[in-house]
């Protein structure tokens, strides 16, 4: 069951039902940094504050974080949402040309194969959206795009490497920073591809770790009898397995057995295979997204907005 701001706030001392920011990031999945940002640079929910300044939020401004979400979903700039705050949410999609900008700015930094362009664009998106918000309406799409451009393209190899590598070490980095700040069992993700560096590998660990769930990631492709000695060394909370192809019969028979803890397969993987794997106990989903709700429903880390059972 969701976790409502009144029942966090009956658990703090302010009579006023007031909550910390670090609640609302918990409540809103918006993490503090980008509420900071919001508030400094658009105007967006102004908190009160304590009188050694830390931010308090009260219920209704909890629900207006998450009205500037719904908008900044049907593809809103940040700009344009102050006004629209008193207007009914949105129920529709509107034009999308604020994310397709966006991926512009990255398909040319990619082409130039320009990293401090590349970063300075992907950093100012990470200051106003949630890890989320991006993954649906801009790194996911611009993948798809990618994988396209790069069949056909005389330089598609080379900025497919300049580009993975990139991701792999920025999403990396924020893995390291996150992963210090909990001491407790992993999420364990493991790359049943035949190459390193899977992107939406990687996105499935940003994500996680964004939920505040520390992450082990093995990009490289091992034995498949080599998964349960992983497992019984890290003894994770949850083993993720990201395939982009078909996996051989060997492979599906031996992911399975002998590991206590869930199973999700993501990826196109889980899609060729979900005749031969439904009845199994191994959850299948689709893409990062859906391996998060996955996830968070399983209690691996907590709850989650709207989250519904993994098929299996």
């Amino acid at each position: 069951m969701n976790e409502s701001c009144n029942t966090v706030a009956d658990h703090n001392d302010a009579a006023q039902s007031l909550l910390p920011i670090r609640d609302v990031a918990r409540l809103t999945g918006v993490n503090p940094v980008t509420l900071r940002d919001w508030e400094r640079r658009y105007g967006l929910i102004q908190p009160q504050r304590t009188p050694k300044g830390h931010r308090l939020y009260t219920c209704e401004q909890v629900e207006q974080v998450r009205q500037v979400l719904a908008w900044l979903e049907r593809g809103v700039a940040v700009s344009q949402v102050k006004e629209l705050l008193h207007e009914p949410a949105p129920q529709e999609s509107s034009h999308d040309s604020t994310w397709q900008a966006a991926q512009q700015h990255l398909l040319d930094a990619i082409e130039a194969l320009a990293e401090r362009s590349l970063d300075d664009a992907f950093n100012r998106n990470m200051a106003l959206y949630p890890p989320v918000t991006l993954c649906r309406h801009l790194l996911l799409p611009l993948l798809q795009t990618l994988r396209l451009r790069w069949r056909l393209h005389p330089n598609g190899r080379l900025e497919q490497v300049f580009f993975l590598s990139w991701l792999r070490s920025k999403l990396g980095a924020r893995l390291y920073h996150n992963n210090r700040l909990h001491s407790s069992a992993p999420l364990l993700l493991l790359n049943l591809s035949p190459e390193p560096m899977e992107p939406g590998l990687w996105l499935c660990a940003w994500l996680a770790s964004d939920a505040e769930c520390p992450v082990q990631v093995l990009d490289w492709a091992i034995p498949a009898q080599d998964i349960s000695r992983a497992v019984d060394s890290l003894l994770p909370r949850g083993l993720l397995l990201y395939g982009s192809q078909s996996l051989k019969p060997s492979t599906l028979q031996r992911l399975l057995p002998g590991i206590a803890c869930p199973v999700l397969l993501c990826g196109p993987a889980s899609s060729i295979h979900r005749q031969q794997l439904l009845g199994s106990d191994l959850h299948l989903t689709d893409d990062p997204l859906d391996a998060l709700k996955c996830l968070h429903a399983l209690g691996l880390p907590g709850s989650y907005p709207g989250s519904s059972p993994c098929a299996n």
